[in-house]
């Protein structure tokens, strides 16, 4: 399987840091966003990734070169503008190619095992990872019932910005810059999402505050 990891974005939440520094470049405890995703893809088995970028892209590609350094193999899918989240996947397709891949917000931080992830089965085309729900959103995204993620429910959790996806999920989809979460609602509307809860560490790294605190955390 292959990973994508998203790095595109400017990270606006972040600034004045990310005025000079792409998000999954910024470090916490020595180590860059990006670098501890690639690491725990590596052990877990990963040897093909694609990163996407935008702000400040050449930095990345400076930075991580051809992924030789970590293990595995690095294609770039430059965007000039970001995409966003559903527009820059739809844009790495064709590196993807057309087995199921797995996707991961290059600005959070988790200590996830990627050997654990299920596939899409036979009559869905993704299958997310769901986390108990962070002071920062605490009415959540999706609820698990039955092992299909739903776009309401009596337990609502957060979506990690973890997930496997089959190519056809982004069927019909036009190019250019697009969300991703309109289609996972639409799609859960069809019962085409799986998801799993993950209870272990996670944290969006999306505020200077947040960032401190996983720096408290793994310092």
């Amino acid at each position: 399987m292959k990973a994508m990891i998203l790095a595109a974005g400017r990270g606006e939440r972040l600034r004045p840091l990310t005025d000079e520094i792409p998000k999954p470049l910024i470090k916490v405890a020595g180590k860059s966003l990006i670098e501890y995703h690639l690491e725990n893809l590596a052990n877990t088995g990963f040897k093909e990734v694609i990163i996407n970028t935008a702000w400040l892209a050449e930095k990345i590609h400076d930075e991580l070169g051809d992924g030789s350094n970590y293990g595995v193999s690095i294609q770039y899918s430059d965007e000039g503008n970001a995409l966003e989240t559903a527009g820059g996947i739809i844009n790495a397709l064709p590196l993807l190619g057309n087995e199921p891949f797995l996707v991961v917000n290059g600005d959070i931080w988790c200590d996830f095992d990627f050997s654990e992830l299920a596939k899409p089965g036979s009559n869905t085309q993704s299958h997310l990872i769901l986390v108990n729900n962070p002071e920062h959103n605490q009415h959540g995204d999706f609820a698990l019932h039955d092992g299909l993620v739903k776009n309401t429910g009596d337990t609502m959790y957060t979506f990690s910005g973890i997930g496997v996806y089959n190519a056809d999920f982004f069927a019909a989809q036009a190019s250019g810059a697009l969300p991703l979460a309109p289609i996972i609602r639409k799609k859960c509307e069809e019962n085409l999402v799986s998801g799993q809860l993950y209870d272990g560490l996670w944290t969006d790294v999306g505020s200077l505050e947040r960032l401190q605190k996983l720096e408290r955390q793994l310092g």
